[in-house]
C-alpha cells in the first residue's frame, strides 16, 4: 500500500511539472505575406528555428505564410502595435505611408547596388529604431530583396520605349517613376498581378526577381530590365508589449537571433538574385541588359521625384539622406 501511495505521489509530481513546464513555454504567431518558398518567408522559418534553439523550447515562433492569417501588407504596423498578431514580417516600403521615415528605401536610384543598399540600411537603422518605437514594437532584423527591375511583353532598352506601358506598381514612388517615363501605374495587389498581365490589363511589372519567381512570369511575359529602381527591404518586427512580457534570458535569445537572421540575409542576396534570375532565364525570360546610357537617362528622368521628397522630409529624413550620400562619396 505505501509502495502504491508513493507512485501515486510521483505521478501527481510528474504531471504537476509537465504542466509547470507547459505554461513556462510562450507560443507566437508569426505573419508573412509571402508564399512560403519565398525567401523573406524561409528567413523567418529560419529565424523561429534559431529562437527555438537558443530559448530551449520556452519561445516558439509559429510562422504563417501566405497571408493566412488575413492581414494586408500596408496595414502591418498597425496590426503589430494593436497586437493583433505578436510579430510580422513587413515590407518596409509597404508601411511607409504610415510612417514618413521609411520611405528614403522607395527612393528610385538612390543605392545603386547592394553594397550601397547596405550602407542605407545601416544609415537607417537608428531612425528606423525610433520610428518602431513611436508605433509600440521593435525591429529585430531587416532582410532585403534583390533590387526591382522591369518585367515586360515586349523588350525596353531606353527611355522612350517605356512610354505607354501599363506597369504593376508597389507603392508611391514606383507609380511617379512610371508616371515619369510616361507610363500609367497600376496598384495591384500581388494576387492580382498574373490574371492581370494575362487578361491584359497591364504589360509590365516593377519587382524583383523572387516575386517574378513565385509569379511565374514566364508564363506571361518575355522580358527582364535589371534597373535597379530600388533595393526592397522587409523589417520583421515584434509588439513590445509581448516582447517585455519575456524574461531577460528569452529576449536576449530573440535579438541574438535576429541578429544573426540580418547578417545571413544580407550576405546571401546577392547570389539568391543570380539564383532566381537565371531560373526566370531557363523558363523563357530574356534578360535584357541595361546599357549605361538608358541607367543615366532614367536616373535623370526621376531625379525630381528624390528631390521633392527632400523639400517635404522631416528632419530626421533629411539627416539620414545627406549622412547616406556622405558615406557614398555622392
Amino acid at each position: 500500500m505505501k509502495k502504491m501511495l508513493h507512485l501515486a505521489l510521483a505521478c501527481i509530481l510528474a504531471t504537476g511539472l509537465t504542466a509547470m513546464n507547459s505554461e513556462a513555454k510562450t507560443t507566437w504567431n508569426a505573419n508573412s505575406v509571402w508564399p512560403p518558398s519565398n525567401h523573406q518567408t524561409l528567413a523567418l522559418d529560419e529565424f523561429a528555428a534559431k529562437v527555438k534553439e537558443k530559448t530551449g523550447g520556452e519561445l516558439e515562433i509559429v510562422v504563417n505564410s501566405g497571408g493566412a492569417l488575413g492581414f494586408k501588407g500596408p496595414e502591418l504596423l498597425k496590426v503589430v502595435r494593436d497586437g493583433l498578431v505578436p510579430l510580422s514580417d513587413m515590407l518596409i516600403s509597404g508601411v511607409a505611408g504610415e510612417d514618413k521615415v521609411f520611405e528614403i528605401v522607395t527612393l528610385p536610384f538612390l543605392a545603386r547596388d547592394f553594397a550601397e543598399a547596405k550602407v542605407l540600411n545601416d544609415t537607417a537603422r537608428p531612425y528606423f529604431d525610433r520610428a518602431a518605437e513611436k508605433w509600440g514594437q521593435k525591429i529585430l532584423f531587416i532582410s532585403p530583396w534583390p533590387g526591382a527591375g522591369l518585367w515586360t511583353k515586349n523588350k525596353v532598352t531606353s527611355v522612350a520605349e517605356m512610354k505607354g506601358l501599363k506597369t504593376r506598381t508597389y507603392d508611391k514612388n514606383g507609380a511617379l517613376v512610371v508616371e515619369a517615363t510616361g507610363g500609367t501605374p497600376y496598384a495591384l495587389a500581388f494576387s492580382e498581378v498574373y490574371s492581370s498581365l494575362a487578361m491584359g490589363v497591364i504589360d509590365s511589372v516593377i519587382t524583383s526577381t523572387p516575386t517574378a519567381v513565385d509569379a511565374k512570369f514566364w508564363e506571361v511575359l518575355k522580358y527582364y530590365e535589371p534597373l535597379n529602381i530600388t533595393i526592397a527591404t522587409d523589417m520583421i518586427n515584434v509588439n513590445m508589449k509581448a516582447f517585455n512580457k519575456l524574461d531577460k534570458k528569452t529576449q536576449d535569445a530573440l535579438v541574438a537571433a535576429g541578429r544573426e537572421m540580418e547578417e545571413i540575409m544580407w550576405n546571401k542576396v546577392v547570389e539568391l538574385d543570380r539564383e532566381k534570375e537565371a531560373l526566370c532565364v531557363k523558363s523563357g525570360i530574356e534578360t535584357v541588359p541595361v546599357s549605361a546610357d538608358f541607367q543615366k537617362e532614367i536616373a535623370v528622368v526621376t531625379e525630381k521625384i528624390r528631390t521633392d521628397w527632400l523639400k517635404s522630409a522631416s528632419p530626421d529624413a533629411k539627416a539620414m539622406y545627406e549622412e547616406f550620400l556622405k558615406k557614398v562619396k555622392r
